[in-house]
């Protein structure tokens, strides 16, 4: 691409009217032309320092015209108007932030510097902010041009993200009842999808038709970038998975609550009430946490640099010594993760499961509970040499500010949770210390099915057969979720009070004027009032109108009421409206959080409590509106980043909806038939034992909950077993004004302070625990922090495609590792395959603090009559 094509190339530029920006004075020396050499600092700042060719970057080359065509009067404006915005972001650059506030002070306060050097650096800034984007994440996965003409939503495009569509369905609800679990993610699905799109090109002919004046051939030319990501956004809707499996799972199986009624079409009705109700509240999304360039969505850009690595042509240049271009990087990587996680995972998993400090004194109990990383809470220094455990906070991707303050905050659970237990708190010291099961007064796994009859709570069971106990990392689990829900709501309102009160615009459209209602008012976009440059290029495309989304909304709405009325579930319909507005009062915070950390919670927790007050003794209700409750709102995100994704990409929106659309209906079919395979074929699946560690950790805490809360009934945890988490709700709001207080006096100090993180960090125990997250924390400290810091152009070209390489590897080794050699029971028998269950950590010996056969009366808890 030629110098003088660039502008042609670049959509949705912002046309300046110098005097709207205090310009009037301005003088023809502020357009002078630049040295040569600061072309060269450009390159060194976007960290293509030591290109080996003289072939120039057309993106750089674009940056620098604008630099040269900027004032230095209106580069000061846009400057100030990024420490305005930015104030408080932590995904700012610390360094950029305190050099731009010394810039907009004049080139007499920066004598280090040349009145030119000052100049360079002013325009610089604000035309990175202004062309390209201030965040170095941000730059490393995207362009400052765009090219329209280029095909993107392509029949073949389509037929391969459907092909994937099915695959990473099948893999991930398959292996998403596994602890750890392995999921088949977006990055590793692109690295087949392009090989795949390759051989189409070679193969298809140039046949086509004419829609709409628009020629749709099956071989449009070689295969592009915009196609595959097309395609790779069209099969991230499958990686999320179907949350009703846990339902179907739980309701189902004999080892919980074993319900016959449980059909194909009461699955299929559940199943896609659940997946599109959260399409339907993603439109109010857009204008929060698609448009504005704070909200970076850190978890996406893996999946963006593994596309740019694939189809992006790549320039000859020694990084830090590193001559290898990013597409054989990853196959190194990728064959290296590959070949390795056959040790820990099948022929030395100990390497996995690496609880060497219990192997010092195996029968001792309390070793065991501190560092122990199978029943323990894993305060282990080196936990794992398995990169599956070392990627479970995927600490590549997430900023390393994330990752802290989650630490953080799970060294405090870790603490509460030893205090809690040594002191026998509500009988914890009876139990497990870190399970995330129920237990009945005599420690043994609690049987819902005693307490039941015709699905619904019998009391007389009940004071014969008692009530359920939580393990102390449960009770603490439990609590943060209280905590974190009127804390992220406070707190992140005022910290985000500009992009929510921007974001209720399309409400008010629909709402404050009836006489002027329109379908083209209903369906209009406010991107062209946003000045940031990606949304400048994409208000060249037609966006998705909202009535779109609300006829998506009323569409699953229809099916969520079938599913409730047409089968024996025991749910009102008026539950599956609360589910619907509880979500609309927490998706932008909640959204907003996920958007700027990376951190992300859901609803399960608040839907299952109220759900518990408002119907009580009802399991099969409290499961299904608790499925509507946080899929809602987890698949609104889920799509809302997929349009994030398509944003930097530069997607037309409209391709997007329509993509996913179809592709959430497929993943529906292959999920069920998934499910139902996996619960007739895997032998003992959902056992704590389970060979092949299908011991189903989400399904557990899905049962406990449908009990203790559904069953129960939080009237009676709160009254009678554990009183203190109702005061939680309370903690939470208390603390969120103690932060915001902080977060006011010590701005300068608390940027990388993200206390709905710390909130968050205690989340992540019962049954997880520290074992997979210290270790990805090292990860994230070196890559993301010191590496980042140090080694900026490095970590731009590799980081996020080191990531993308070494969970390819993972997956498709585990896919081959299971139905090779463990589906048919090939075990190798020895010590290194041994060792880790063999102490107390591995279940072999004591298995709680106190014996419940010694307690009072011989069992614990509530005395009979109490309950």
């Amino acid at each position: 691409m030629s110098s003088e094509n660039y502008n042609e190339k670049t959509v949705g530029e912002k046309d300046y009217n110098l005097t709207s920006q205090g310009s009037e004075n301005a003088t023809k020396e502020e357009y002078s032309q630049l040295d040569e050499s600061y072309r060269h600092q450009l390159y060194v700042k976007l960290g293509h320092a030591h290109l080996e060719d003289d072939s120039a970057i057309p993106e750089i080359e674009y940056l620098f015209q604008k630099i040269e065509e900027m004032s230095v009067s209106q580069a000061i404006a846009l400057l100030k108007e990024s420490l305005i915005e930015h104030d408080d972001d932590p995904n700012f650059p610390l360094e950029d932030y305190a050099t731009i506030e010394s810039l907009v002070q004049g080139s007499d306060a920066n004598p280090e510097i040349s009145e030119e050097e000052w100049t360079f650096q002013v325009k610089m800034f604000a035309s990175l902010k202004e062309y390209f984007s201030p965040y170095p994440e941000v730059r490393a996965i995207s362009s400052p041009l765009d090219d329209p003409e280029m095909p993107c939503e392509t029949i073949r495009a389509y037929f391969l993200g459907f092909i994937w569509t099915a695959i990473s369905t099948f893999l991930n609800e398959f292996f998403s009842h596994r602890q750890p679990s392995i999921t088949l993610t977006a990055s590793v699905c692109q690295i087949f999808l392009y090989p795949c799109g390759k051989v189409l090109e070679l193969i298809l002919p140039d046949w086509g038709f004419t829609m709409f004046g628009s020629r749709h051939s099956l071989n449009p030319g070689p295969w592009n970038y915009k196609e595959q990501m097309f395609a790779t956004i069209i099969f991230d809707v499958a990686i999320g998975g179907v949350y009703v499996s846990s339902n179907i799972y739980v309701q189902k199986l004999d080892v919980y609550y074993g319900s016959k009624w449980v059909s194909v079409g009461y699955q299929v009705f559940l199943a896609l009430s659940t997946q599109f109700l959260g399409f339907g509240l993603a439109g109010i999304l857009r204008e929060i946490v698609v448009y504005p360039s704070r909200a970076v969505w850190p978890s996406l850009l893996p999946t963006l640099a593994l596309n740019q690595a694939l189809l992006r042509p790549e320039r000859k240049e020694i990084i830090s010594g590193w001559k290898i271009s990013r597409y054989n990087f990853f196959f190194i990587f990728f064959v290296f993760s590959f070949v390795y996680f056959w040790f820990p995972d099948y022929i030395f998993q100990a390497l996995s499961t690496f609880n060497w400090m219990t192997w010092i004194k195996p029968d001792n109990f309390n070793l065991a509970m501190v560092t122990g990383g199978v029943s323990g809470l894993g305060l282990n220094p080196w936990a794992t040499f398995d990169w599956n455990m070392f990627s479970y906070s995927t600490p590549l991707a997430i900023p390393f500010f994330t990752q802290a303050n989650q630490l953080i905050g799970m060294f405090i659970a870790f603490f509460i949770i030893l205090g809690l237990y040594y002191s026998n708190y509500k009988w914890t010291a009876y139990l497990p210390i870190n399970s995330n099961q129920i237990f009945a007064n005599s420690g043994d796994t609690y049987d819902v099915q005693e307490i039941l009859t015709n699905g619904l709570f019998d009391k007389s069971k009940y004071e014969t057969y008692g009530p359920p106990y939580y393990t102390a990392g449960n009770l603490v689990v439990y609590g943060a979720f209280f905590a974190i829900y009127p804390f992220s709501i406070i707190y992140t309102t005022y910290t985000e009070w500009g992009s929510i009160r921007g974001a209720l615009s399309p409400l008010k459209k629909l709402f404050s004027d009836t006489k002027s209602f329109s379908w083209k008012t209903l369906g209009s976009s406010n991107i062209t009032s946003f000045n940031d440059p990606h949304s400048r290029m994409m208000a060249k495309y037609k966006e998705a109108p909202n009535w779109w989304f609300y006829i998506i909304l009323l569409i699953s709405l229809m099916f969520g009421i079938i599913c409730v009325k047409a089968y024996p579930a025991n749910t009102p319909v008026w539950g599956i409206f609360f589910t619907i507005a509880i979500n609309y009062v927490f998706i932008i915070p909640l959204t907003i959080i996920y958007a700027v950390t990376g951190f992300s919670f859901g609803l399960n927790v608040l839907v299952e409590l109220i759900i518990g007050y408002a119907i009580p003794g009802n399991g099969d209700a409290l499961m299904t509106l608790k499925a509507l409750g946080y899929n809602i709102g987890g698949q609104a995100e889920n799509y809302i980043s997929d349009q994030k994704m398509a944003h930097y990409a530069k997607i037309p929106p409209r391709a997007i909806f329509r993509g996913q659309l179809v592709a959430t209906l497929l993943q529906v079919l292959v999920a069920l038939l998934t499910i139902n395979w996996e619960m007739s074929s895997v032998k003992d699946i959902c056992t704590p034992d389970q060979p092949n560690k299908f011991s189903c950790p989400s399904e557990n805490t899905f049962y406990a909950a449908s009990v203790l809360w559904g069953v129960i009934g939080p009237k009676r945890v709160f009254n009678q077993l554990y009183p203190i988490l109702q005061w939680c709700f309370l903690i939470g709001a208390l603390l969120a004004v103690v932060c915001i207080v902080i977060k006011k006096k010590f701005k300068t100090y608390c940027k990388k302070f993200q206390p709905v993180v710390i909130i968050g960090g205690m989340l992540n125990f019962a049954p997880y625990n520290l074992t997979y997250y210290l270790p990805g924390f090292y990860f994230g400290y070196v890559f993301n922090h010191y590496i980042k810091k140090r080694y900026s152009a490095w970590w731009g070209k590799y980081n996020y495609i080191l990531s993308s390489a070494l969970d390819a590897g993972v997956a498709f080794s585990a896919i081959i590792i299971f139905f090779a050699v463990q589906y048919h029971e090939v075990d190798i028998n020895w010590w290194g395959n041994n060792v880790m269950y063999e102490g107390v950590d591995g279940g072999a010996g004591q298995v709680s603090l106190k014996d419940p056969t010694t307690a009072p009366d011989g069992y614990f808890g509530l005395r009979v009559g109490q309950y």
